[in-house]
């Protein structure tokens, strides 16, 4: 087989276990996934009247330029139809995007730590990868901008943060913008948009008039409780959009998705209220944290990075055992930390009660 040389020895992404997989695997009656970020209190409810009562024939295709979907969407948004794009989720997104502008002897930009899918998908492509540390969970724009020069082609910046949970202000993204080369796109990953309530951060659609090499990716699988539907945008300048459509794959959502998606898109008071709950369950990781002398990463996100001071797989792996699904940092890139999306109330408090003996046990608490 004549396999392109960047794949050998390349793993697939590895996502959160699944509930059932674990409940069979250490003989357990419930389990609670706090791995994937996942919304705890689901999607709308009216999302679930629709399917109670939805006739889609099946057996016919969707719509590929989601004509449905994108109207209902550049109202809500207040943009151009012709300024979004719909992918199987951001992920495909991320894979067209990169597909379209990274190859060998170019090189793309991004933070370390930050989203996988970004430099595994520049690795299928043969680009050169650069990443740039982190500062306190932040992305450090100036030292990226340092980064790019006339080779670079695509610059990641994800915010708030995966996996730190640390927003960029507004100020400051406008400031990098400002300075990034013309040619070269920057990829303003929002996938945790709604979950913000920093002052500091607004509303970003106003970049892609103001920078036409700005593309901003959001996505209905967090706040919006549709992870399982696999819808993703983008939205850019109708330039940027005509050059990626034609890498889309055809027909890339479903039928029901996109009904799915204009449904969850009206009910903003859903989000409105997931938003509030999220915000009192991030107190209560902050509160356990502060109460051990854990250190925490400030999230605007529905999910926290924190220490452990313990071998996170270890962790990982005997709260699996006690029946919590989280992510270890290591797998993250952050050793001696745990990824844990926030719960409801109930999720969170019997969380830290089984991390609490399972750090006892492993001698850092007493």
């Amino acid at each position: 087989m004549k396999w392109k040389q960047q794949i050998h020895n390349m793993k697939a992404y590895q996502p959160g276990k699944p509930i059932e997989a674990v409940k069979e695997m250490y003989n357990l009656q419930e389990v609670v996934k706090l791995a994937s970020n996942e919304n705890p209190f689901g999607c709308s409810p009216k999302i679930n009247e629709f399917l109670q009562q939805a006739a889609v024939n099946h057996a016919i295709y969707p719509d590929g330029y989601a004509q449905s979907l994108r109207t209902v969407m550049a109202q809500h948004l207040q943009v151009s139809e012709n300024e979004l794009i719909f992918g199987n989720g951001s992920d495909d997104l991320i894979a067209m995007i990169t597909r379209s502008l990274l190859y060998p002897g170019v090189n793309t930009v991004m933070a370390d730590l930050t989203f996988s899918q970004y430099w595994h998908n520049a690795d299928i492509e043969g680009a050169e990868v650069r990443k740039v540390p982190v500062v306190d969970g932040a992305h450090d724009l100036p030292k990226m901008l340092e980064a790019i020069d006339d080779n670079t082609s695509v610059v990641w910046v994800c915010s708030p943060n995966n996996p730190t949970g640390v927003v960029i202000a507004d100020d400051e993204l406008r400031a990098f913008l400002a300075q990034v080369p013309k040619d070269v796109l920057v990829v303003l990953d929002e996938a945790y948009f709604e979950y913000v309530v920093d002052e500091r951060h607004k509303n970003t659609l106003p970049l892609i008039h103001e920078f036409p090499n700005v593309i901003i990716l959001r996505t209905f699988s967090k706040a919006y409780g549709l992870a399982g539907f696999r819808v993703g945008y983008g939205i850019a300048h109708q330039s940027i959009i005509a050059k990626i459509d034609p890498v889309r794959a055809p027909f890339n959502n479903t039928v029901l998705s996109h009904e799915i998606a204009k449904i969850a898109v009206a009910d903003q008071q859903f989000i409105k209220e997931c938003v509030a709950a999220n915000e009192r369950g991030k107190r209560q990781f902050e509160a356990f944290c502060d109460k051990h002398g854990l250190h925490y990463y400030p999230s605007a996100t529905n999910f926290v990075l924190f220490e452990i001071k313990a071998d996170s797989d270890i962790v990982f792996e005997k709260l699996m055992q006690r029946g919590f699904i989280v992510r270890s940092g290591r797998a993250l890139g952050a050793p001696g930390y745990l990824r844990v999306t926030i719960g409801t109330e109930e999720q969170n408090n019997a969380f830290f009660e089984q991390l609490e003996a399972v750090l006892q046990e492993q001698g850092v608490l007493v």
